[in-house]
């Protein structure tokens, strides 16, 4: 009987950008996905500097922003999925930052 072996790699980040519209994420695998910033809202009510203050973790698999407490998975972004938080979480977050 012979069997298949299929390697499946997950995308990984390799580098990431972000400004006051998009989101880019570089891959390992020589693709690059720009998202619209509005569709993470912490994102988008962060300042230049915090949101220029992340990490990639997991060996690439997520983004996080210690400042904004925020984490996203690439594999999200790929999927094209906005961020699932409530308005009235995301209302109580934006109560209580400090400009």
């Amino acid at each position: 009987m012979n069997s298949l072996a299929i390697e499946i790699h997950e995308p990984r980040a390799q580098r990431v950008a972000v400004n006051d519209e998009a989101l880019q994420v570089d891959l390992t695998d020589g693709r690059t996905i720009i998202v619209p910033l509005m569709w993470y809202p912490r994102l988008w009510h962060g300042t230049p500097q915090e949101r220029d203050h992340f990490e990639v973790i997991g060996n690439g698999a997520y983004i996080h922003w210690d400042e904004l407490d925020e984490d996203l998975s690439v594999l999200g972004i790929l999927a094209g999925r906005p961020s699932g938080e409530s308005a009235a979480s995301l209302k109580k977050w934006l109560d209580r930052r400090h400009y």
